[in-house]
């Protein structure tokens, strides 16, 4: 079943806002077996919204559209829908009751524009906006569905997932689709599909295969339909183990999951705790660490060690070693892990150590220079990367490559 999807907004197009509503909507209807064509961004001006909810209704049979929905005069999405399918705005009780329900006991917020919310097209099902004020329409006609919803991020998911994702189900019959993720850490894309290239020579035809890079990784997925929904799972699921033979502890996980939440996982799972030294990734590992919910179970804290004097101060770094070796070495990275779980008391820990860039880098030690060092309990690995120019890159390169290595050492 074909849909399209519409943001509005003039913030949209002058990249005040970054539209991340439709990738979050592409996703959650991929997972019910919709296919979105296509998404498109235009303006918060009439002719805009009128030719393309007309020309992309011609294309597709369900049309979502976020965004112009406020209490503001600039906000005129609902109007022009309205003029679009010939019908008329009337005054909803029930709407207006549902925003007063949402300035309840907020003194001097509700206001005339407010009440213009409950202002909606007399042929549309409206549904309630449980975290909003602004209304979601629903319009049908010739056996196809447009829904105007809030480009608020939070309203919209909220109706999404608990309204129109339903309500489409009910009104379209969907194929049965089914995804597998692979996420894979040590490979470029070009790398990787070398070497899975005889496997995926021999994939059943009605496998979709499709290669997802991120900076420090790559993300695998198939993607297949079937009415026999058993038979196709147990098809994925072999296809995902002849991939796990062949990547090997390359494989960092088996689900659409970030790698800080699999390093939580596994930590809460083995019952440790982890701390992390930073001098070139500047706190970054930390941060994506502590980007998951529930991170204080097993994450203690972080020292960003980034001058000499303070990784020998606080992580006892030899001076010595700082000296003969340099900051960028595998005895002073190696100290900086140790260190980090002496300081935090914890079971294990992270530590880096480089020449992000775009300067700083010598003939000895080029810009892209990274060790990183992951101490698990009484044993301290390092290792040393070359991950290029670019400082963005390098830095999460760095932090990727760091969750990596401490997977494999805590699964040892």
């Amino acid at each position: 079943m074909n849909v399209e999807i519409i943001t509005i907004g003039d913030e949209l197009l002058l990249g005040q806002v970054v539209d991340t509503n439709s990738a979050w909507m592409g996703a959650e209807l991929a997972k019910e077996g919709f296919r979105v064509r296509g998404i498109t961004s235009i303006g918060d001006e009439a002719g805009e919204i009128t030719e393309a909810v007309g020309r992309l209704l011609r294309k597709s049979d369900i049309v979502l559209v976020t965004g112009g929905l406020g209490p503001t005069n600039d906000d005129i999405t609902l109007q022009t829908l309205c003029d679009f399918f010939k019908t008329r705005m009337v005054f909803s009780d029930r709407v207006y009751k549902d925003v007063e329900a949402f300035f309840f006991g907020r003194t001097g917020a509700m206001n005339e524009l407010n009440r213009s919310q409950a202002m909606v097209p007399e042929n549309a099902t409206v549904i309630s906006n449980t975290v909003g004020t602004a209304p979601i329409t629903w319009f049908e006609r010739d056996g196809k569905v447009l829904v105007s919803m809030p480009g608020v991020p939070v309203e919209m998911k909220t109706v999404m997932s608990n309204e129109i994702i339903p309500r489409l189900k009910k009104c379209f019959k969907v194929p049965s689709l089914q995804h597998r993720h692979i996420i894979v850490s040590g490979y470029t894309e070009s790398a990787l599909a070398i070497k899975l290239e005889a496997w995926e020579r021999n994939l059943p035809p009605y496998i979709k295969l499709a290669y997802l890079p991120q900076i420090g990784l790559m993300r695998l997925r198939l993607t297949a339909s079937s009415e026999d929904r058993k038979a196709l799972s147990a098809v994925l699921d072999a296809e995902v183990a002849k991939v796990q033979t062949i990547l090997g502890d390359a494989i960092f996980a088996l689900d659409d999951i970030t790698p800080q939440e699999v390093i939580g996982n596994l930590l809460r799972e083995k019952k440790l705790t982890m701390a992390t030294a930073e001098s070139c990734t500047g706190g970054y590992i930390a941060h994506l660490i502590t980007s998951v919910s529930r991170s204080s179970d097993y994450f203690k804290g972080s020292v960003v060690a980034y001058a000499n004097e303070i990784k020998h101060r606080l992580l006892h770094v030899a001076e010595a070693d700082l000296n003969t070796y340099g900051a960028v070495s595998r005895q002073v990275v190696e100290q900086m892990a140790c260190g980090a779980q002496l300081q935090f008391d914890t079971d294990v820990a992270i530590a880096t150590s480089g020449i992000a860039g775009p300067t700083g880098g010598t003939g000895e030690k080029p810009v892209g220079t990274v060790w990183i060092a992951v101490a698990v309990k009484d044993k301290v690995v390092s290792e040393c990367y070359q991950f290029g120019k670019f400082r963005d890159r390098n830095i999460v390169r760095s932090a990727i490559a760091a969750l990596a290595m401490l997977k494999k050492e805590i699964e040892k």
